[in-house]
């Protein structure tokens, strides 16, 4: 097994999951089975309670894992199937050491640190590395490891001595350390600076671990001399200093790592396969689309767009697919409601919406912004402007129908009114009210479908099932599918039980798709899932 630890220094947000991410995708071009880890150090056991002001999106895997979304990188550059257990927090691993040591593990030791701590991270890393992601039954060849956050935050440092102790436990030779830090360019003349990368090396090294290569992001390429200069005061020779400067699109990121060397370094064959130049064809062909097609994104989260990146990724994907370049007009829900205080920002929400040739609501939680998002459900449906619910898209769109086309005043979620009128959306039954983390139904599900022939059934290819991931605590009421139906809102897909509702498509309407999973975190470049698939084939024209 080889390992390439990836770490990061100067500030965080550099880019180092693109670069774990586009290491892993040069490994398998040159035939090896390749898996990933993320390391976060925050004490929260997983990714599913905080906030996405706080963390960006929370990625769902199939076993259910509300993880990094790095992991989402990882998945999509690879095209492979991670679990929980490759993120890694201090939550998790404190809490196996404990309960280790209450069972008596530790035979009335000190349970320290060093030790335990190192040790159990260890562990970890080497049992999860040799698990297999392709659908294989086979051990991956090449782990890559990411340690969130940078060098010196105090958190970081249990796993810096764990990495620093790594190296010995399964040989230095299979080993190679990248660390990831920022140039800045400075002044009239563009001077690269290099002294933050310098510190951060020597912080590094004075930890015990010395970087095998720099991955060094700036506006534009490192000048020779930068090049020399990080080489010299960094302790690794001047090809193995990589930049990493800004490009049209992140698919050329694995073209220009190899471009520069990356592949001679890890004594690998780049193009022993086809794979990179696939990648390469993708890259260039993403860089010269020029005909747009605008799909409007209503959400409450329109500020931060880690929160919805998945969905970002999936829309770029389809948009691809069908030949066209991508543009996502942001729209602020609350932004759409009658009592919106800014006009000006009510207008121009307005005018955005009805501007767009598509409409995509995504998953979210809490109430406000809801009867924005309806609202916007209530235009696509009655102007015929293709549509896509993601969760609570689906939702908000099942309660609009219930108001405006079944006549049921009042109708709502017991999320948002838990003593509505006309509860068209309710709590799952088997779910905790009283614990957040890990109680959502997770995971992947299979939906069965109910109808011979629809629009998305011919996107998912037929059979006779599809297996997407949810994450969701509310589901449509089942005493009103029914009433819902028999108006034209038919719910094409269902459940293994055919009680809980996964997918509708509205009769008489170019595309009007509501799905309670999320096929945003199941998308791949070149293999676009079929809800957005469908909806950018019906934007431009296509379905």
């Amino acid at each position: 097994m080889k390992y390439v630890v990836v770490s990061g220094g100067v500030l965080s947000g550099l880019g180092k999951g693109v670069t774990a991410s586009s290491i892993g995708v040069l490994l398998k071009s040159a035939g090896l089975r390749v898996t990933s880890l993320k390391i976060d150090p925050y004490l929260n056991s997983d990714a599913g309670t905080m906030s996405p002001f706080e963390h960006g999106e929370v990625f769902v895997l199939d076993d259910g894992g509300e993880v990094d979304l790095d992991l989402g990188n990882y998945e999509r550059f690879l095209d492979i199937n991670l679990g929980r257990n490759n993120n890694l927090t201090t939550g998790k691993i404190y809490s196996k050491v404990l309960e280790a040591e209450r069972r008596g593990d530790y035979l009335g030791k000190t349970v320290q640190v060093i030790p335990h701590i190192t040790d159990a991270v260890q562990d970890w890393l080497e049992e999860v590395a040799h698990l297999p992601a392709d659908g294989s039954d086979q051990s991956p060849d090449a782990c890559i490891i990411e340690l969130g956050g940078t060098v010196g935050d105090i958190e970081s440092a249990p796993y810096i001595e764990a990495l620093r102790q790594f190296q010995f436990r399964v040989g230095r030779e299979n080993v190679t350390f990248v660390h990831v830090s920022l140039v800045p360019v400075m002044g009239p003349v563009g001077e690269q600076k290099t002294k933050p990368t310098q510190h951060t090396v020597k912080e590094l090294r004075g930890l015990g671990i010395t970087p095998d290569i720099l991955v060094c992001r700036s506006t534009a390429p490192l000048t020779v001399e930068t090049r020399q200069k990080l080489a010299a005061f960094c302790h690794v020779s001047p090809e193995a200093v990589m930049s990493t400067h800004d490009v049209p699109n992140i698919y050329h990121v694995p073209l220009m790592l190899h471009e520069q060397g990356l592949c001679n370094i890890l004594d690998v064959d780049c193009e022993s396969t086809d794979l990179l130049e696939q990648w390469r064809v993708m890259a260039f062909h993403l860089d010269t689309l020029d005909k747009e097609v605008h799909i409007a994104m209503v959400g409450k989260y329109t500020d931060l767009s880690d929160a919805y990146l998945s969905v970002i990724k999936s829309l770029q994907h389809a948009a691809m697919a069908v030949d066209h370049k991508l543009v996502i007009d942001w729209i602020e829900a609350s932004h759409l409601e009658n009592d919106w205080g800014d006009s000006d920002e009510y207008d121009a929400a307005w005018t955005m919406l009805k501007e767009s040739a598509g409409v995509l609501v995504p998953g979210g939680f809490g109430d406000r912004g809801v009867e924005g998002k309806i609202l916007a459900a209530q235009y696509a449906r009655s102007s015929r402007t293709p549509y896509l619910g993601i969760c609570l898209g689906l939702q908000v769109a099942t309660i609009e129908f219930c108001r405006n086309v079944l006549g049921l005043e009042g109708a709502n979620s017991t999320e948002f009114d838990e003593n509505c009128k006309h509860p068209a959306v309710v709590f799952m039954p088997e779910i905790s009210k009283t614990h957040l983390g890990g109680t959502m139904r997770l995971g992947s599900r299979p939906t069965i479908w109910q109808v011979d022939e629809c629009t998305i059934r011919t996107l998912y290819g037929g059979g006779e099932e599809v297996h997407e991931r949810h994450r969701h605590r509310y589901e449509v009421n089942p005493d009103l599918i029914e009433s819902i139906e028999s108006a034209g809102l038919v719910f094409v897909g269902k459940d293994e039980t055919g009680q809980r509702c996964e997918i509708f498509e509205l009769n008489d309407h170019p595309y009007y798709i509501g799905v309670q999973y999320h096929p945003e975190f199941k998308s791949r470049p070149g293999r676009p899932s079929p809800p957005f698939l469908g909806l950018l084939k019906a934007a431009t024209g296509q379905l």
